[in-house]
C-alpha cells in the first residue's frame, strides 16, 4: 500500500482510524486541500472493513425492526442516498488511483428459503419488497430454479426470490488499497501508529498522542476507528460516560476456492436473520467466492475466529447456497469487528469537546454509507451548509429506543429460536413453544432489572445477562449518566 513520510506534526485535521470510513473521510478532506493525518496500523487488526463482503446495497439489508422507529427510517434514507453516490465515487477514485476493477458482483438476488422462521425471514423478505416499491427501486421476481450457480440441499431450498439489479458488491482489499493510494496522492499523510491519548484543554481538542510518543497537533480530530474508538474515549471518563459505549459486532467470513473455479455473477443472499446479516455468497476473484457473515456481540474486538462460528458459517453456505462448497478449499478465514453502540445507532458529529468529532457506530452499514458520511463530515468540518440531518445521532445523547420494551423482548426470543432452527436443531415439536415462553419471562425480568425506562437493542439484551455481564454493567452506567444529565 502507498504510504507517506511524516514530515510535519501539525495538521488541518487528524483522522483516527484507517478503515473504509477513515480513509474515505481523509480522501474527501485531502481533495479539498486540507493537510490531513490518517492514523492506523497498516494491517488493520480489528477493522470491520477488512473482512467485509462489501455489498453496496441498503434494500437487501432492510428489516422490520429497522422500519419501526424514526431513527431506523432515517438510516434507511441515508442508505438510499449513499447507493446513488457509488458510481460517481468509484469513477473519481479511478481518476485519483487507477487500478483493477473494484466491482465484483452484478446485482443482488435475495432468497427466501426454508431455513429460519417466518416471523423473521418472511417478514424481512416482505419488508425488502415494500421498501423497493416505496423508493421506486427496480427489482424483479425470479424463479429460484432459474438462479444461476445455486444448488442448495433440498431441505434448504428457496421458496421465493427477487433480483435487485442496482445492488452490487466491491472487492474490499482493492477498495482500501485504492482509497489509501488516492489519499496519499492528494497530499495526505499516513501515520502507521495507534492513537492512545486525546490532547485537550479548555473544552477544546488540540491533537492526539501516539503509542510511539509522537504528538500530532490539530484543532480538528475525528474518531473513525470503529470498535477500537472506545479505547480513546475511555481516556476521558467524564465524556465517555455520556456517549453510548461501543462494543464489537464480531463476524467471521471466508474466501473459498470453488470446485471447477465456478462462481455466481450476483450476490446470493437471504434476508437478515438471527441477530446477523443474512447468509451471503458473492464473487470475489477468479475461481473464488466470499462467504459471510456471522454477527456476535462481544465486549471487546476479536481477532481470532471461534471454531463454532467457522463451522456454522461454512455448513450454512454449503446447505443453503451450493452443495459442492463442502469440497471447496477454504483459502482464508477473516475476522471483522463492526462498531456497535449501546443503543445500536451511529455516533456522528461533534462529541462533547470543540473540535472533537466522531464517525463510527455504523454497525453493518459503514462501508455502504462511507461516501455519503465522508462528504457530510467534510462539509461540517469546514463549516459549510449541511445536506444530511444526522443530529439525532449526535454522540452525546440519551439512549435511542429502537422498539418498545415488549417488542424488544419478543425480538430477542424469536431471534434466539431462529438461531436454533438455522443450525438446525432437532427436538420435540412442542419444545420451542416452551423455550420461547421461558425466554420471554427471563428477558422481561432482566430488562426490568437493567433499567425501569431504557431498553437496549435485542442483540445487546440477549448477551448482557449471562454471556457478557460487563455489557450489562456498561448499560446501567450509561443509563444512569443519561438520566443524571437529563435531570440536571
Amino acid at each position: 500500500m502507498t504510504t507517506s513520510p511524516i514530515d510535519q506534526k501539525t495538521f488541518d485535521a487528524v483522522v483516527v482510524g484507517n478503515g473504509v470510513l477513515g480513509l474515505s473521510l481523509g480522501l474527501t478532506l485531502a481533495r479539498r486541500g486540507l493537510g490531513v493525518a490518517l492514523i492506523g496500523e497498516a494491517h488493520r487488526p480489528t477493522a470491520a472493513s477488512t473482512a467485509a463482503g462489501a455489498m453496496l446495497g441498503c434494500f437487501g439489508e432492510v428489516t422490520t425492526t429497522l422500519l419501526k422507529s424514526e431513527h431506523g427510517r432515517t438510516k434507511m434514507d441515508f442508505g438510499v442516498r449513499a447507493a446513488k453516490m457509488w458510481d460517481g465515487w468509484l469513477s473519481a477514485l479511478d481518476e485519483d488511483a487507477p487500478g483493477e476493477e473494484i466491482r465484483t458482483a452484478d446485482g443482488t438476488t435475495v432468497m427466501l428459503n426454508t431455513v429460519g422462521m417466518a416471523a423473521i425471514d418472511d417478514a424481512n423478505f416482505t419488508a425488502i419488497r415494500d421498501m423497493l416499491t416505496q423508493y421506486d427501486e427496480p427489482y424483479e421476481d425470479v424463479d429460484p430454479a432459474d438462479i444461476e450457480w445455486l444448488d442448495p440441499d433440498p431441505n434448504s431450498r428457496p421458496l421465493r426470490a427477487m433480483h435487485i439489479p442496482g445492488e452490487h458488491a466491491v472487492n474490499t482489499p482493492e477498495l482500501l488499497t485504492r482509497l489509501q493510494t488516492a489519499f496519499v496522492r492528494r497530499g495526505g499523510t499516513v501515520v502507521e501508529d495507534t492513537a492512545v491519548q486525546l490532547q485537550h484543554e479548555g473544552g477544546r481538542i488540540h491533537g492526539v498522542t501516539l503509542a510511539s510518543g509522537m504528538q500530532l497537533s490539530s484543532a480538528r480530530v475525528v474518531l473513525a476507528g470503529g470498535a477500537r474508538t472506545q479505547e480513546l474515549l475511555d481516556t476521558m471518563p467524564e465524556l465517555s460516560a455520556r456517549i453510548p459505549r461501543l462494543v464489537s459486532g464480531y463476524g467471521v467470513s471466508a474466501l473459498m476456492r470453488t470446485e471447477g473455479g465456478s462462481g455466481p455473477r450476483s450476490v446470493l443472499r437471504t434476508p437478515n436473520r438471527a441477530f446477523a446479516c443474512g447468509l451471503h455468497v458473492l464473487p470475489r476473484g477468479e475461481g473464488e467466492v466470499y462467504v459471510g457473515a456471522t454477527n456476535v456481540i462481544s465486549p471487546e474486538p476479536v481477532t481470532i475466529p471461534a471454531m463454532g462460528d467457522v463451522l456454522f458459517l461454512l455448513e450454512c453456505s454449503a446447505r443453503q447456497v451450493r452443495r459442492d462448497l463442502w469440497g471447496s478449499g477454504v483459502h482464508k478465514l477473516q475476522v471483522g469487528n463492526r462498531p456497535v453502540s449501546l443503543d445500536g445507532f451511529p455516533l456522528l458529529g461533534e462529541a462533547g469537546l470543540e473540535g472533537l468529532w466522531m464517525l463510527t457506530g455504523t454497525y453493518r452499514d459503514g462501508l455502504h454509507l462511507s461516501p455519503l458520511l465522508a462528504e457530510e463530515m467534510t462539509r461540517r468540518l469546514l463549516g459549510e451548509e449541511h445536506e444530511l440531518d444526522w443530529d439525532a445521532f449526535t454522540p452525546v445523547r440519551s439512549p435511542i429506543a429502537p422498539e418498545s420494551r415488549e417488542d424488544i423482548i419478543q425480538t430477542v426470543s424469536t431471534h434466539l429460536l431462529a438461531t436454533g432452527y438455522e443450525y438446525p436443531w432437532r427436538m420435540p415439536v412442542m419444545y420451542p413453544l416452551l423455550i420461547e415462553a421461558g425466554f420471554q419471562n427471563s428477558f422481561a425480568a432482566w430488562a426490568d432489572e437493567l433499567d425501569p425506562e431504557f431498553t437496549p437493542p435485542a442483540e445487546l439484551l440477549a448477551v448482557s445477562r449471562r454471556l457478557y455481564p460487563v455489557i450489562g454493567k456498561w448499560l446501567r452506567e450509561y443509563y444512569a449518566a443519561s438520566r443524571s444529565a437529563r435531570e440536571a
